[in-house]
């Protein structure tokens, strides 16, 4: 028979579990309070640039105060690093789930190529390549913003050097090598991002997505079908 819990022991374990609950819960809205400020950080960035975004401006838009985004922050520029960071881990992460659900290497391919250019409207978070200009800007003289930047292209190179081994052995691609051509890709999206960052009529969204997408058929000997329907060109 088992023994019955001491009274003691009892009010102890309830109180444990009510403070185990009670520091979840108060995880949880910490960490929906830094999402918080992270997107609006976000927001800030593609309105005003990195160099003009300040705290308060962050902390108006996430209806907080500056004492709390310097709590959770510490400076500008961690705040600053850490939403770019946000923005791309989330793109990142939404771009691997909906290429899960396509069959072919090229089709995989054509949907992160059209997820750079032809983003939607509803997309989370809500980023755009003028983001990404102030990314590289600050690079060259942050060390902190350069490791992000170094990273996401280590991460989006790999994605793609996989992509084209996949398509290598499932017949879909020819030949090539996969490390120098998700070399030569990801410059040529970040060489035409800079075009339609600022707004070259000649560079539209369309243009640069089909752009790549015949650049990468002729490279890896498949025939492109569009699944993405696209205008503006």
């Amino acid at each position: 028979m088992r023994k019955s819990e001491e009274p003691g022991a009892k009010i102890a374990r309830v109180g444990k579990d009510v403070y185990m609950k009670v520091q979840a819960n108060s995880a949880g809205t910490a960490d929906q309070r830094r999402e918080q400020m992270l997107r609006a950080a976000l927001d800030v960035i593609q309105e005003r640039g990195y160099a003009e975004s300040r705290i308060a401006d962050v902390a108006e838009r996430a209806g907080t105060s500056p004492a709390l985004v310097i709590y959770y922050f510490k400076t500008k520029d961690q705040l600053l690093t850490e939403a770019i960071r946000f923005s791309e881990d989330t793109w990142y992460a939404t771009g691997i789930a909906r290429i899960a659900a396509i069959s072919t290497a090229a089709g995989r391919l054509e949907e992160l190529v059209a997820m750079s250019f032809l983003p939607e409207e509803d997309a989370e978070p809500g980023t755009s390549w003028v983001l990404w200009l102030d990314l590289w800007a600050q690079a060259a003289r942050h060390p902190e913003v350069a490791s992000v930047r170094q990273k996401d292209d280590e991460r989006w190179r790999e994605t793609l050097c996989s992509l084209v081994t996949e398509g290598q052995a499932s017949g879909e691609f020819g030949p090539v090598d996969p490390v120098d051509f998700a070399v030569l890709f990801n410059a040529m999206l970040d060489g035409l991002a800079v075009q339609v960052a600022l707004g070259d009529p000649s560079v539209t969204t369309a243009k640069a997505f089909e752009l790549c997408m015949r650049y990468a058929a002729a490279q890896l000997g498949f025939t492109w079908t569009p699944r993405h329907r696209t205008s503006g060109r």
